[in-house]
């Protein structure tokens, strides 16, 4: 149960003053995209946390003879006279002109009500306007100004105002005015840091913190190195990191097994293998293998990069378990890529004698029965396929490993459903091709051990990138032409329009017919509002070379594997984060053929997406483009907006704030060392802190075990 202390700030918004049903749906939707859950209201945490982004300086007070080109400025002046437009003309604007002896000021409003500019500013009197200064005809004017007040409400208008991040509807007083009634409801709240530690780096208190950020006395009050935005943004980092190391404690509790198997299946793997092993892979099998051999659960994450060779090892690490005289299964997040994983791993499977079969949503009536059947007598070794596979009809008869392919898709909540399902002592391998930054792996798998592949198969040849304006689309039309004269196959990507599937596929469309006329029946189109089979047959048009060109949304971004694809035409490049670019692009060079990449840019290009183009051109290193993806885009679309695992920050800036990631991280070993069931002042406090951050997983663990 939440500490009663907390709900004052777990309490609905619709109560504050200004916010009826409509601003509280807005709210809602804008300050919790998370959830996403239809009915969802806005709460006052949620108006709390919601942090300026920058603040606007009002102090600067000159006379309006010194009044600078521009910039925000407050004036004192007194208004002379009323210039309202002719009747009727709602296009000419009410303009009022105001003076201070020094030179005349005019202040201009587009569709204004007479009467509400005529209380604001009665003519002779001496009022104070705040606003952005513009220059017409070479005379200063204010287009509608921010704040206009007498002398007597002078001494409460905020010289230094909070700048917040708007959604369409929302006004900025609107917003100020919710907040400033949220900030009344904080309660006292006990402290939950550690005394020492909070004095060493000077950080106020939580609830100092926040009324220093959204009422600023100085402009860097709201900067990100300020203290009051560190404390709350550390505040929150502890509580993933505690989160993670309960959830890490409860996992690795459950007893484990020992699946030290005989090396037999092993062998026989790696002999049908067309390469030999890379140092990374024979490395990372070793870790897995220690692992499974010891009494403990495995929790491990292998990160590879694209092409690194991610699924031989999980093959090994399947084929062990299967040794041991256990079953795997290996989960995945699309029907596409499960029917690929299993055509690749059947013929492996085949040379090495295990029986390995494929369960999706897809498989229906006796054919699925019949699955079940030989899945919950032990039968089948291995089973490939999606989340149908812990759905509960689905019984093992020993699972011993699970290995769980593009993790970032499934986030904790599903980690610890998963164990429920297969049972406390069952191995958890997950693998993600998405190279992830280092404290962004740390805020999503905290609760794991990790081993990297860094190296491509050998005979892997580097990827011809280049940047190229849209303007010259018919120059790489006629380009594709002569690659695909000489027998080659590409993938021609469609730009992703502003997360619209519809918008997206309209385009993928567009293009497919424009392509299609010009390759009679060599081009294909897949996109994700396909049904399975139609994708399916698509794809394996592709795969067997029927049809030499693929024309698809984002839906081959992960794992599709067809080597004598040599080209990747990916338009509007800009439009994509570079993880995602890079993502793309490991769909080709995965033959021993040369391969290339063309990114198509709309001119003009911004600054950001100028340099994520020129890293896409420098570099093949996923590790590299990571780190450079989260300085320039920052955590919260790091790993796509769509995606659960996620953890989203309100205050933490993991491209700023990732040194206090390490130390959140070490804090919450230390406490858990001492008080592992946080009863102590400091354990009841942080329990608090878990609740204040809706970490509430991490206290059911406490109470469960």
């Amino acid at each position: 149960m939440r500490p009663p202390l907390l709900n004052p700030l777990f309490a609905g918004a619709a109560g504050l003053k200004g916010i009826g049903a409509k601003l509280d749906k807005l709210l809602a939707g804008f300050l919790r995209p998370a959830h996403g859950t239809p009915g969802e209201t806005t709460r006052i945490v949620d108006l709390l946390f919601h942090l300026p982004s920058g603040i606007v300086d009002r102090r600067f007070r000159p006379k309006i003879n010194g009044l600078p080109r521009d910039g925000v400025v407050t004036v004192e002046a007194t208004v002379m006279r009323h210039r309202p437009p002719p009747p009727g003309n709602r296009r000419v604007p009410y303009r009022v002109d105001v003076s201070d002896g020094t030179g005349p000021l005019t202040l201009v409003f587009f569709h204004a009500y007479a009467d509400s500019i005529r209380r604001a500013l009665p003519e002779g009197e001496t009022r104070f306007i705040s606003g952005k200064i513009d220059w017409f005809n070479d005379e200063p004017q204010i287009a509608h100004p921010d704040h206009i007040v007498s002398a007597d409400e002078f001494g409460r208008m905020p010289l230094i105002e909070p700048v917040y991040p708007l959604t369409e509807g929302l006004s900025p007083k609107v917003l100020a005015k919710a907040i400033a009634q949220a900030l009344e409801k904080l309660p006292e709240l006990p402290e939950w840091q550690d005394l020492p530690f909070l004095q060493r780096h000077g950080w106020p208190s939580f609830q100092q913190a926040l009324r220093t950020l959204h009422h600023p006395l100085a402009p860097t009050a709201v900067g990100l190195e300020s203290p009051d935005r560190r404390r709350l943004a550390y505040d929150e980092l502890l509580a993933n990191q505690l989160a993670l190391t309960l959830v890490r404690a409860n996992m690795k509790r459950a007893q484990g097994r020992k699946l030290p198997g005989t090396g037999e299946l092993r062998s026989r793997l790696i002999k049908a293998l067309p390469y030999s092993l890379t140092n990374a892979q024979a490395e990372a099998v070793n870790d897995i293998l220690r692992d499974m051999a010891s009494g403990d659960r495995m929790l491990r994450l292998l990160q590879g990069d694209v092409g690194s060779g991610k699924t031989v090892v999980a093959l090994l690490a399947l084929a062990t378990a299967i040794e041991s005289g256990a079953q795997g299964a290996l989960m995945v997040p699309t029907e596409i890529l499960a029917r690929q994983h299993h055509a690749t791993l059947s013929k492996l499977c085949d040379a090495a004698g295990i029986s390995v079969t494929l369960l999706t949503g897809r498989e229906k009536g006796k054919t699925r029965d019949e699955i079940l059947a030989r899945v919950a007598a032990g039968e089948t070794a291995l089973v490939v396929g999606t989340h149908a596979l812990f759905q509960e009809h689905v019984v093992f008869k020993d699972l011993g490993l699970v290995v769980i392919d593009e993790q970032h898709r499934f986030g904790v909540h599903q980690r610890l459903a998963l164990q429920a399902k297969a049972g406390g002592a069952t191995d958890l391998l997950v693998m993600t091709a998405t190279p992830i930054p280092r404290t962004l792996a740390l805020t999503v798998y905290g609760d794991m051990d990790v081993s990297k592949l860094t190296e491509k198969p050998a005979g892997r040849l580097p990827i011809d990138t280049r940047v190229i304006p849209m303007a010259r689309m018919d120059d790489v039309i006629d380009g594709l032409a002569r690659s695909i004269a000489q027998g080659n196959r590409a993938y021609w990507v469609c730009p992703l329009v502003e997360e619209s599937e519809q918008v997206d596929l309209a385009a993928a469309e567009e293009r497919f017919l424009q392509l299609a006329s010009r390759f009679k029946g060599q081009v294909g189109l897949v996109h994700g509002r396909m049904k399975g089979p139609d994708k399916d047959r698509v794809m394996q048009e592709f795969k067997d070379g029927t049809l030499q060109l693929l024309v698809s949304t984002t839906v081959i971004e992960v794992g599709v594997d067809v080597p004598e694809a040599t080209a990747i035409v990916i338009e509007n490049a800009e439009r994509f984060g570079l993880a995602q670019l890079h993502q793309l692009r490991g769909r080709v060079g995965r033959g021993s053929g040369k391969s290339s990449c063309l990114l198509l840019y709309q001119e003009p290009l911004g600054e950001t997406a100028k340099a994520r183009l020129s890293i896409m051109r420098e570099t093949e290193d996923g590790f590299r483009i990571a780190e450079e993806d989260l300085r320039l885009r920052g955590a919260g679309e790091m790993l796509g907006t769509r995606q659960s695992g996620l953890p989203l920050f309100s205050m933490a800036d993991l491209s700023t704030d990732g040194d206090l990631l390490q130390a959140a991280r070490d804090d919450a070993q230390l406490v858990l060392n001492k008080d592992a069931k946080l009863t102590g002042p400091r354990g009841e406090a942080l329990r608090v802190l878990l609740y204040l951050f809706e970490r509430d997983e991490a206290i059911r663990l406490l109470s469960a075990g």
